[in-house]
């Protein structure tokens, strides 16, 4: 773990792997389950691909060390802390984790969840070179918030919480978006300990991000 000072002031903690060698970063943007065990095996992940990462705690403005599991109860109480945040603060707070991490090289973000919204603000106001939103379901509504770098977003066509009529809108306002949608899964596909996981579509949303990535000059 490590410290990370957003502009305002405010410190937060941030999982970090930096593997020797790396020339590029990855800022991984948790679900609303805090940086628990599944995000920092998504750290270590792109991590053994060669990229220095860094998840920032993003609910540390609300509580610190928040780690929930996927049961009803965590679902509630994540809800409420994503809730209680406010997206201006959140993109300092991500604006952080890039400065963090740039002296690496070029910077890509990647979100899950809460996370893929996240990443879909970030796309359009901090430095970063590409965004990647996993099933981010205030997409939508905040359509109106254009990228500024190249967007890629997957979405699970069963996922009842983010409807594809949305989905499509969104496409149709940014052609340039690469949008894929999963037949098979469902909200949550990518995380290996939730019952909604899809390791198929998981595997092929993986291998385009990170290719997207590389096309996009983060490698």
């Amino acid at each position: 773990m490590t410290t990370l000072t957003s502009s305002d002031g405010h410190t937060l903690d941030a999982y970090e792997v930096h593997p020797d060698g790396a020339t590029a970063s990855i800022v991984v943007i948790q679900e609303i389950f805090g940086v628990n065990t599944h995000i920092r095996s998504v750290v270590d992940g792109y991590a053994a691909r060669g990229y220095h990462v860094i998840a920032p705690a993003m609910f540390d403005r609300i509580e610190r060390g928040v780690e929930l599991g996927y049961s009803a109860e965590g679902v509630d109480v994540g809800r409420g802390l994503a809730g209680q945040l406010d997206m201006e603060q959140s993109m300092l707070d991500v604006a952080a984790a890039i400065a963090h991490v740039a002296g690496t090289g070029p910077v890509g973000i990647v979100g899950y969840c809460y996370g893929g919204s996240v990443a879909w603000l970030a796309a359009g106001v901090t430095p970063v070179a590409a965004a990647v939103g996993y099933y981010g379901g205030a997409i939508h509504a905040n359509r109106e918030k254009a990228p500024a770098v190249p967007v890629m977003l997957h979405f699970g066509a069963l996922d009842a919480h983010i409807p594809l009529q949305g989905v499509r809108e969104v496409g149709a306002m940014y052609p340039d978006v690469e949008i894929h949608i999963y037949d098979d899964a469902d909200h949550g596909f990518n995380c290996d300990v939730r019952a909604s996981s899809h390791p198929d579509s998981a595997a092929v949303a993986l291998e385009r991000t990170l290719m997207f990535f590389r096309e996009n000059g983060v490698e």
